[in-house]
């Protein structure tokens, strides 16, 4: 990639699309707002085929991603250098030097945003640790744009404190595309379905009976040993207690919806001693299936 930082521009592309909040709205209707103080936008916007595009800063106070759909560009972040091509995203914390650019022969297209709050900074953390890097891809697909278009353009009838509101409600979505992204294209993965979506969907078809790791681990074609640690690492549970959770989710519909006696629905549910039945249930909702009844029939 050349880098001919003379003929580099910050900013000025035909057809760009940019706004930059004012900081008495920032102050005003995003920091002194509990429904969205955790996660707001400051900046966002698009740039196509922006040839000469080069930032270099020692560090922003705002979090930042940037997401290529078409061309190419380079990162540079703690010293490593990441090349940009269409579908990759990178992220950069706030704080960090850092320093971009795009290609000159073949100039990127992005869509960009600044942000601040504690549960950005976390979402960040989270992508890091998710794909290793401040850089990964993601499967293009137009619901991201159209929710980008949606942030961008009600920012665009101004900055009322509903409208600020509602903006940043939705911005976390736009984030969680990026973080969850086969959770938010899960039809772009049906030809190579992820394994632990295979293992819930068989614990969902077979809620009313008995699963062993063996037999979750042999569906998916792995050892169990193996197969527990992926599922656990994606989950945070091992297979069979997420198993059980779904049973319990059952359950409660069960205790709130029909006049089932407590053996009955742990019958149901594939499990035959109604005591460690119980004694699951509480574990998982920190009361016993019978309060449980109580609590729920009480109000509706």
């Amino acid at each position: 990639m050349k880098n001919i930082h003379g003929n580099f521009k910050k900013d000025g592309f035909e057809g760009q699309m940019a706004i930059v909040l004012p900081k008495s709205i920032i102050n005003q209707f995003c920091i002194k707002n509990k429904i969205i103080d955790k996660a707001f936008i400051t900046d966002i916007g698009y740039y196509p085929k922006a040839k000469f595009h080069y930032r270099k800063r020692a560090g922003v106070e705002q979090n930042i991603l940037i997401y290529c759909v078409e061309g190419k560009g380079q990162v540079t972040l703690d010293k490593n250098k990441y090349t940009i091509n269409p579908g990759d995203f990178f992220v950069i914390p706030f704080g960090k030097p850092h320093a971009y650019q795009t290609d000159i022969e073949n100039p990127w297209t992005i869509y960009w945003c600044h942000f601040k709050g504690e549960q950005t900074d976390e979402i960040i953390k989270q992508i890091y640790n998710k794909f290793g890097s401040f850089k990964a891809s993601v499967p293009f697909t137009d619901s991201r744009i159209e929710l980008f278009n949606k942030l961008y353009q009600n920012l665009e009838k101004g900055y009322s404190f509903e409208n600020i509101s509602y903006v940043n409600l939705l911005f976390p979505q736009f984030l969680g595309s990026f973080l969850f992204n086969q959770k938010f294209t899960p039809n772009l993965a049906l030809d190579t379905p992820d394994i632990i979506d295979l293992s819930i969907q068989l614990m969902q078809e077979n809620i009313f009976k008995s699963l062993s790791l063996k037999e979750l681990a042999e569906h998916v074609n792995s050892s169990p040993s193996n197969y527990s640690a992926v599922f656990r690492k994606k989950t945070g549970f091992p297979p069979v207690a997420y198993f059980n959770h779904l049973k319990i989710q059952k359950a409660c519909q069960f205790l709130q919806f029909t006049d089932l006696r407590i053996k009955e629905i742990a019958l149901r549910l594939g499990i035959e001693d109604q005591y460690y039945f119980s004694r699951l249930f509480t574990k998982i909702m920190s009361c016993s299936p019978s309060t449980y009844r109580e609590q729920k029939t009480a109000v509706r």
